[in-house]
């Protein structure tokens, strides 16, 4: 894609239009940039076609006018999008590229804006020429369909963007120069490390705080409950040194403590709780419970999980919260803080090796969601 074409000039899609997708799509539109959402959440859709797209950011309300579409009507489409940002789910990166795929030109590009390791998934259906990875950190929620409450204000909603392929680094400069009409971008030669970095963060207070209804800021100051949290970055931290990952600072840190193994997920999750979340922020794991929905327990630290084992580390505190986050979903459990006591019991058969219990198998998919 040429750098040189006008943004505005650019055919856009934001293909997962939740709470961050909206902000994206909300924010290119309003700078001008064609834009059009797509989701598979119908009530959502028909909200923003009859209302806008409205984004709250304290006692401000903004509605936006978008072109928002159902998944089912992406196979009227004809014109090709230049430029798609992957806004969904980890687990649903496969059938939602292949969805897309055949509106993408050569020179198009895929950009997985998601949790988890999603870029080398998109790279096998479209091409690593037409894949990049991006991180983000912007903290929001949507529990009413068309309605997106934003709690990161445009400073503190950053961005990291980056290409797999060297085929492919001339898409970073005109992805991120549209991302930067959302937040603060940095653009990277290593995104797989930053991606990484990222899930680190996310296997410590994500699923953690959903196990026991909390908010991520509630979760780090229950008793006994950030040791555990660290504990589980701790245990991501361990895979990135084994697979070669680099540890580095993200959302824009500095100092030797934030590229630290030692010292990283300390200093990165008290930056996250300090400046990029409000105390009643819900982790999009919870989010999803509270919708019935299936959450990206397997993709986070299911994935951390899987990773150790190839290495032949251990991951007790990650396999705990796997396995009682699967036994929320399928109705075994409640979410609750009477889960912290389950999981501290859990870590302690794990590491003893007494326990009874066969672990998880975390590639199985969940049958039943319930919240609670």
């Amino acid at each position: 894609m040429n750098s040189e074409v006008p943004k505005t000039k650019l055919r856009v899609a934001v293909l997962g239009t939740g709470a961050n997708g909206s902000i994206i799509g909300s924010d290119l539109a309003e700078s001008g940039v064609d834009v059009s959402f797509i989701d598979q959440w119908p009530e959502n859709i028909e909200a923003i076609r009859e209302h806008g797209i409205r984004v709250q950011l304290g006692e401000t309300t903004r509605t936006t006018s978008v072109a928002a579409y159902h998944l089912c009507q992406v196979s009227q489409f004809r014109e090709p999008f230049d430029v798609v940002f992957l806004v969904s789910k980890a687990y649903d990166t496969s059938w939602m590229v292949e969805l897309i795929k055949p509106l993408l030109h050569a020179d198009s590009v895929v950009v997985g804006v998601q949790n988890g390791m999603t870029a080398d998934t998109i790279a096998e259906r479209v091409g690593s020429e037409r894949t990049l990875g991006a991180v983000i950190e912007s903290t929001a929620a949507m529990y009413v369909p068309g309605l997106v409450e934003r709690h990161s204000t445009p400073d503190r909603c950053w961005f990291a963007v980056g290409a797999i392929d060297p085929a492919a680094a001339h898409h970073v400069s005109v992805v991120a120069d549209l991302l930067r009409r959302v937040g603060v971008v940095e653009e990277t030669d290593d995104i797989q490390s930053a991606k990484w970095m990222k899930l680190i963060l996310n296997a410590a207070e994500l699923v953690t705080s959903a196990v026991l209804d909390l908010s991520i800021a509630e979760c780090a100051r229950f008793p006994g409950m950030r040791e555990f949290m660290l504990g589980a970055g701790d245990e991501a931290i361990a895979v990135a040194q084994a697979v070669g990952y680099e540890i580095r600072p993200i959302f824009g840190m500095e100092g030797d403590n934030a590229a630290d193994p030692a010292s990283y997920v300390a200093t990165v999750l008290d930056e996250l709780v300090e400046n990029y979340i409000l105390p009643h922020s819900r982790s999009t794991v919870l989010q999803d419970w509270m919708k019935y929905r299936r959450s990206e327990a397997i993709e986070l630290n299911g994935e951390v999980v899987r990773r150790a084992s190839e290495h032949g580390l251990a991951a007790p505190i990650n396999q705990a919260v796997t396995e009682i986050a699967l036994q929320i979903e399928r109705g075994e459990l409640k979410a609750g803080i009477e889960n912290f006591a389950l999981l501290e019991a859990r870590v302690a058969e794990l590491r003893e090796g007494v326990s009874e219990k066969v672990p998880v198998p975390i590639e199985v998919p969940v049958k039943r969601r319930v919240h609670r």
